[in-house]
């Protein structure tokens, strides 16, 4: 992992991934006994045409878990991806990413992790790993079981007022969330790229009276 030779608008990621604790992220934080299943997702920076721009994936319909959301490439350790302590989440984020988008790891330079996350419904604890596109290759849904499809969203599309929400849980709950690409990009990925806006400050004010119900599959 190594941030030199990065482009100059991704300097303010990577600062904030060394300066920024769990509980600046999220409320949910991993339970002090050390339980939960340890997984890590790719958070992929790259340029496109229309300039920076992130890697999503859209899970498939027919998954029991997060059927249809949403999210960054990535998924549980494997025993081979190592201690999950150290160099684990990174090799599984690469890992997990080929096997979900057909991307070629050896064109991502990682240079930052944030701090490990909760997923209570799911049990995981997620590490999210900082990537650069260096050298992009074509990406899809490799397996159309578990992807339904693979995209990229300007992060200008992100920071636009006019893309962004409140979901609203029928029991409550709130977070933010993004309309891009045909997609609602709400839940944990939502959370970290909202907090990964706010703190690059790339952040642009926005309305979040404006709601997006959720339903009881959510």
């Amino acid at each position: 992992m190594r941030p030199e030779g990065l482009p100059d608008w991704l300097a303010p990621v990577e600062e904030a991934a060394r300066t920024l604790r769990g509980d600046q992220l999220s409320r949910f934080l991993p339970p002090e006994s050390g339980g939960g299943r340890q997984s890590a997702v790719l958070v992929l920076f790259g340029e496109g045409a229309r300039g920076p721009e992130l890697l999503l994936m859209e899970r498939s319909g027919s998954l029991r878990s997060h059927a249809g959301q949403p999210s960054f490439p990535g998924g549980a350790l494997d025993p081979e991806d190592g201690d999950p302590r150290t160099e684990g989440p990174l090799r599984a984020a690469l890992r997990e990413a080929w096997e979900e988008t057909g991307l070629d790891p050896r064109g991502v330079q990682l240079f930052g992790v944030l701090p490990k996350l909760y997923i209570p419904v799911s049990s995981f604890v997620v590490t999210p790993v900082l990537g650069w596109w260096r050298e992009p290759t074509p990406v899809s849904a490799v397996d159309p079981a578990e992807t339904a499809r693979v995209f990229t969203v300007p992060v200008a599309d992100l920071t636009d007022p006019d893309n962004r929400a409140t979901t609203v849980h029928p029991r409550g709950h709130k977070g933010p969330a993004f309309l891009v690409e045909s997609a609602l990009v709400w839940g944990f990925t939502a959370g970290v790229i909202d907090r990964i806006l706010h703190y690059a400050g790339w952040e642009r004010p926005w309305d979040r009276s404006k709601t997006v119900p959720l339903d009881w599959h959510a």
